[in-house]
């Protein structure tokens, strides 16, 4: 199955803006972010297909994950 992932602002540091990966089924988002070296700790904001997403849940085929990091400023 294909997978599609969009890292934002400092995530894409090394990363890139887009990666692609082909998975067995059984793909959580917890996997995916170990897999890409980043800690959860790290995640703000996880979006699967534009809505808000679990780290726990199963992803399928084509799914499009989104992940952005905590913002700061003020």
């Amino acid at each position: 199955m294909s997978i599609e992932v969009r890292l934002f602002a400092t995530l894409r540091k090394g990363r890139g803006k887009k990666v692609f990966f082909d998975f067995e089924c059984g793909i959580n988002c917890n996997k995916i972010i170990k897999k890409m070296n980043i800690k959860k700790d790290d995640v703000a904001i996880l979006l699967i297909n534009g809505r808000d997403g679990e780290f726990d849940r199963e992803l399928e085929d084509e799914d499009v994950v989104s992940i952005f990091p905590p913002v700061g400023g003020g």
